[in-house]
């Protein structure tokens, strides 16, 4: 039976949701582990551990098979390509969106330095102008001594 997309991406979701399964798969990044190995490092019982491994192989994360006695899991990384495929277009989307934010930002940093300016000038003008009318009001008396 052929998985719908959508179907597959909620159920690696869903596994990927809880934390000891994700261990469990950093775990089996290193080759194919048994029950007893994969609960060694978790405070939990072989059963628990099973339990977790039932939901990453029902998302297709995980398969399992038998060696003599011992049954083996291994990292099936499919999935994760496919959910890695599926979040691109959304990183395409946030990288468009913060283009458009620093296009904002750049456009609002011009307008404020232009503003700057304009506000300096008018400073400028308005020194100058006062300058200006204080030397009008009070004109130097060189002669008055004569």
């Amino acid at each position: 039976m052929v998985m719908e997309t959508a179907d597959r991406l909620s159920l690696v979701f869903g596994a990927l949701a809880d934390p000891t399964r994700r261990e469990i798969l950093t775990q089996l990044e290193r080759g194919e582990a048994t029950v007893a190995e994969l609960a060694a490092p978790h405070r939990m019982s072989q059963p628990a551990v099973s339990k977790h491994l039932k939901v990453l192989e029902r998302a297709g994360l995980v398969s399992r098979t038998r060696r003599a006695t011992a049954r083996l899991s291994r990292l099936e990384a499919e999935p994760l390509r496919e959910v890695t495929t599926w979040l691109a277009r959304y990183q395409r989307f946030w990288d468009e969106s913060h283009e458009r934010l620093d296009d904002l930002l750049a456009a609002l940093q011009a307008s404020e330095s232009q503003a700057s300016e304009s506000r300096a000038s008018e400073t400028q003008a308005t020194e100058t102008e006062a300058a200006q009318t204080r030397q009008a009001t009070n004109p130097k008396r060189g002669n008055d001594h004569v």
